[in-house]
């Protein structure tokens, strides 16, 4: 392999969205960054559908171009079948530009990705794995590595600033920090596959990802563009475990035909490759950066893939670092001020996105709660005079991940993360009290672990005190940074 830099003014560990986003908003700023992959590209990995917000940080890293040529599947919407209801979600139907996103196969998603971080001057390694950090007081200064694919060497990096992008694995949150708290309301298993000649779902329209509730969970179906459909289902722990007296291809088989229109769609279908499992746990670390450091993605906090919102979480993530990084470098705004920004953006979207995904869970709502939530959750409300009209736009800017975008462009005051904060915790606590009466969970070990994230959403809910970065927002011109405002502007993409 070619020599690994002793030092490099920014170390990134982790090559997916997240750090190859950051890695290419930092090069093409001109910052010496590094970027470590313990696996070799590429990798197989699940999440495939992406959201419109994608678009706008496609353009931020010079790759729209590329994405749109490579051939993904177009993806104007989604078809949600939940309980006794079923609606389209059409992507058109935003208030503003990113009409669309795509359904990607990730191993050449991500791949496509990193390549082009090298092509921007990142400089990317494969196959090398990071054993351990070393600290100055709380600051990371280097990272001990080892080559796991194509030889055997080992050595330590130095670096002034690290971006965690590890993913579940979580270098810095579960190894340093041993901050990471799980969402009871939320653990749960998915197993999935994928099949030829699956049959679309009546009533959906071409290339929307397709959500339909199942006996005690739901299942995904997302078009490819090789004319396969990724098909899961995501329910409780404790059910998984009673479906697994069964093989794994049987009970997942049964499990997506817990629907009748999954049933249907796989009628003639065949099932193309093994099946897989992986813990769907939500969880979080109560803090997302620090001082020469910043969580990335799922480095820093995982969601319920209701709203197929990881890899927006993670490009999301890595706009909001680079941009305070950027700033920080350049002693344009104060180390502290500019991580409270980053800690404060990133943990309100993700409890924003969390707070939808409970109301979809709550077995006493309906379409009609999810978008009054979605629309006391909007910051941008639409101009019609049709409330119903008002509250699916609301529900399809969160849903899109473009609120996030508009939240980082415009000043946000710090009483929205208490307010998020709270009412996610009144949700959860619901929920809780719906898990307690399952008597295959455990009432002890279900209270524990619920007061342990309720711990970390107070975490975040003390970082909104006023003063503390309330004033700044994204800028990306003429470079990427940190803008300074004493009101809202409040301009849309």
């Amino acid at each position: 392999m070619s020599i690994l830099p002793s030092h490099t003014q920014v170390l990134v560990i982790g090559g997916g969205p997240a750090g190859s986003t950051a890695a290419t908003l930092l090069a093409r700023e001109g910052f010496d960054v590094t970027l470590l992959e313990r696996e070799v590209f590429p990798r197989y990995h699940i999440g495939e559908s992406l959201l419109p917000a994608a678009l706008e940080i496609f353009d931020l890293l010079g790759v729209r171009e590329k994405v749109e040529a490579h051939g993904f599947q177009y993806k104007p919407g989604a078809r949600i079948d939940w309980r006794s209801e079923a609606w389209n979600v059409k992507f058109e139907r935003s208030v503003k530009t990113h009409t669309y996103s795509y359904q990607v196969r990730r191993d050449e998603f991500d791949q496509l990705l990193l390549e082009h971080a090298k092509s921007q001057g990142v400089k990317v390694f494969e196959g090398i794995e990071v054993k351990s950090l070393s600290f100055e007081g709380e600051r990371p200064r280097s990272a001990a590595w080892s080559q796991i694919t194509g030889g055997s060497e080992t050595g330590e990096a130095s670096f002034d600033f690290l971006i965690d992008a590890s993913g579940r694995a979580g270098i810095m949150s579960t190894r340093y920090l041993r901050n990471r708290r799980d969402a009871n309301a939320f653990q749960n298993i998915a197993t999935w596959g994928y099949w030829k000649n699956a049959k679309r779902l009546p009533n959906g329209f071409e290339g929307a990802i397709s959500t339909v509730t199942i006996p005690d969970g739901w299942v995904w179906a997302i078009p490819l563009s090789d004319q396969t459909m990724s098909i899961g289902a995501v329910y409780p722990k404790s059910v998984y475990k009673e479906k697994r007296q069964a093989s794994l291809r049987d009970s997942y088989i049964q499990a997506i035909a817990g629907n009748p229109l999954i049933e249907d769609m796989i009628s003639s279908a065949d099932l193309v490759s093994e099946v897989r499992v992986e813990q769907d746990y939500s969880y979080t670390a109560n803090r997302f950066a620090g001082q020469g450091y910043y969580l990335l993605g799922d480095a820093a906090c995982f969601l319920d893939p209701l709203l197929s919102t990881g890899v927006h979480l993670a490009m999301y993530s890595a706009v909001l670092a680079t941009a305070s990084l950027a700033s920080v470098v350049r002693g344009e705004v104060e180390e502290n001020l500019a991580i409270a920004f980053f800690e404060k953006s990133y943990s309100r979207s993700y409890l924003r996105l969390m707070m939808l995904i409970a109301i979809f869970y709550n077995k006493n709502c309906n379409s009609d709660a999810y978008l009054s939530e979605a629309y006391q959750l909007s910051r941008y409300k639409s101009e019609s005079s049709n409330d119903m009209e008002s509250k699916t736009e609301s529900f399809i800017n969160l849903a899109t991940g473009l609120e996030d975008i508009w939240d980082a462009y415009n000043p946000t005051p710090s009483q929205v993360l208490g307010e998020i904060s709270e009412r996610l915790e009144k949700s959860l606590n619901f929920l809780e009290e719906e898990r307690g009466a399952d008597t295959r969970v455990k009432p002890s070990k279900l209270q524990k672990t619920n007061a342990q994230f309720f711990e970390a959403i107070q975490e975040f809910i003390s970082l909104s005190a006023p003063g503390s970065g309330d004033d700044l927002y994204v800028v990306t011109k003429p470079r990427l940074g940190m803008g300074k405002a004493s009101a809202p502007i409040l301009q849309n993409v």
